[in-house]
Protein backbone atom coordinates (compact mmCIF):
# COMPACT_ATOMS: atom_id res chain seq x y z
CA UNK A 1 0.00 0.00 0.00
CA UNK A 2 3.05 2.57 0.40
CA UNK A 3 4.33 2.05 -2.66
CA UNK A 4 0.95 2.52 -3.75
CA UNK A 5 0.89 5.70 -2.31
CA UNK A 6 3.98 7.18 -2.81
CA UNK A 7 3.55 6.23 -6.99
CA UNK A 8 0.35 8.09 -6.70
CA UNK A 9 1.90 11.43 -5.16
CA UNK A 10 4.92 11.55 -7.67
CA UNK A 11 2.63 11.06 -10.60
CA UNK A 12 0.58 14.11 -9.19
CA UNK A 13 3.17 16.12 -8.88
CA UNK A 14 4.69 15.47 -12.47
CA UNK A 15 1.14 16.06 -13.73
CA UNK A 16 1.22 19.17 -11.81
CA UNK A 17 4.04 20.36 -13.68
CA UNK A 18 2.69 19.53 -17.26
CA UNK A 19 -0.06 22.27 -15.93
CA UNK A 20 2.17 24.52 -16.91
CA UNK A 21 2.47 23.17 -20.41
CA UNK A 22 -0.78 23.77 -21.53
CA UNK A 23 -1.75 26.83 -23.35
CA UNK A 24 -4.91 28.73 -22.02
CA UNK A 25 -6.87 28.36 -18.41
CA UNK A 26 -8.90 25.80 -18.88
CA UNK A 27 -6.76 23.10 -19.82
CA UNK A 28 -4.68 24.13 -17.04
CA UNK A 29 -7.06 23.97 -14.27
CA UNK A 30 -8.30 20.52 -15.72
CA UNK A 31 -4.66 19.24 -15.16
CA UNK A 32 -4.26 20.59 -11.81
CA UNK A 33 -7.67 19.18 -11.12
CA UNK A 34 -6.57 16.10 -11.57
CA UNK A 35 -3.09 16.26 -10.44
CA UNK A 36 -4.39 17.60 -7.09
CA UNK A 37 -7.24 14.96 -6.79
CA UNK A 38 -4.09 12.31 -7.04
CA UNK A 39 -1.90 13.86 -4.46
CA UNK A 40 -5.17 14.65 -2.30
CA UNK A 41 -6.38 11.01 -2.91
CA UNK A 42 -2.76 9.61 -2.36
CA UNK A 43 -2.44 11.58 1.12
CA UNK A 44 -5.77 10.25 2.38
CA UNK A 45 -8.32 12.26 1.54
CA UNK A 46 -11.10 12.07 -0.79
CA UNK A 47 -9.90 13.68 -3.70
CA UNK A 48 -12.48 16.59 -3.41
CA UNK A 49 -9.92 19.37 -2.19
CA UNK A 50 -7.16 18.53 -4.09
CA UNK A 51 -9.01 18.50 -6.89
CA UNK A 52 -10.42 22.11 -6.28
CA UNK A 53 -6.86 23.68 -5.26
CA UNK A 54 -5.48 21.73 -8.15
CA UNK A 55 -7.79 23.47 -10.81
CA UNK A 56 -7.62 26.91 -8.89
CA UNK A 57 -3.30 26.71 -9.00
CA UNK A 58 -4.16 25.52 -12.97
CA UNK A 59 -5.82 28.68 -13.46
CA UNK A 60 -3.84 31.47 -11.71
CA UNK A 61 -0.23 29.81 -12.76
CA UNK A 62 0.20 32.09 -16.16
CA UNK A 63 -0.78 34.62 -13.58
CA UNK A 64 1.56 34.24 -10.68
CA UNK A 65 4.00 32.53 -12.51
CA UNK A 66 4.43 33.45 -16.03
CA UNK A 67 8.15 32.73 -16.62
CA UNK A 68 6.82 29.33 -15.82
CA UNK A 69 3.56 29.31 -17.57
CA UNK A 70 2.83 30.48 -21.17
Amino acid sequence: MLKFVKLAAVTGIMGAGLAACESSDLPRAATGAGAGYLIDRATGGDGTVGAAVGAAGGVVCDDVTPQYCN
